[in-house]
């Protein structure tokens, strides 16, 4: 799904883990920055990798799925964060990648909207479609493999 049906599909899958879904709506539409502070850990955890292996892990997953969860990156791409199912976060064990989970905050930019810091490389689909924590860290391992050889050949 994709175009403005979409966007609004997905405004409402996400607004739905907000305290009061309807205000945060309001606010995340009329906020200039386009972006809202949503909790993790219920409807999705975020398993936040730096970007120079966060990249190669989303070609990897690109290869692996048609369409893998949303997936955002910070300003100045130093981080990416990958949305997997909730409890992850809890459960994951990884040097240098770091996990929101129940009890954490993540901003969240409006989707289909243009931003100044935070944006979507994979923007969620409304559905609840997330990406299979296995199926991530076997793309994490692939393309850990792939950055190793390439700073090897230098």
């Amino acid at each position: 799904m994709t175009g403005p049906g979409a966007a609004k599909t997905a405004v409402e899958w996400l607004a739905s883990v907000a305290p009061d879904p309807e205000a945060c709506r309001w606010e995340w539409e009329r906020n200039p920055l386009g972006v809202a502070l949503l909790p993790a850990g219920r409807r999705w955890d975020v398993l936040i990798l730096p970007g120079e292996l966060g990249y190669p892990t989303l070609d990897v997953l690109t290869r692996l799925v048609d369409r893998p969860g949303p997936v955002l990156a910070d300003f100045g791409d130093a981080r990416m964060g990958f949305f997997v199912p909730p409890g992850t976060a809890a459960r994951w064990l990884g040097t240098g990648v770091r996990g929101a989970g129940a009890g954490t905050w993540i901003v969240v930019p409006y989707p289909g909207r243009a931003t100044g810091g935070v944006r979507w490389l994979v923007q969620p689909d409304g559905s609840g479609t997330l990406t299979d924590p296995a199926l991530l860290e076997l793309a994490m391992h692939e393309a850990a493999a792939h950055v190793a050889r390439e700073d090897g050949g230098r």
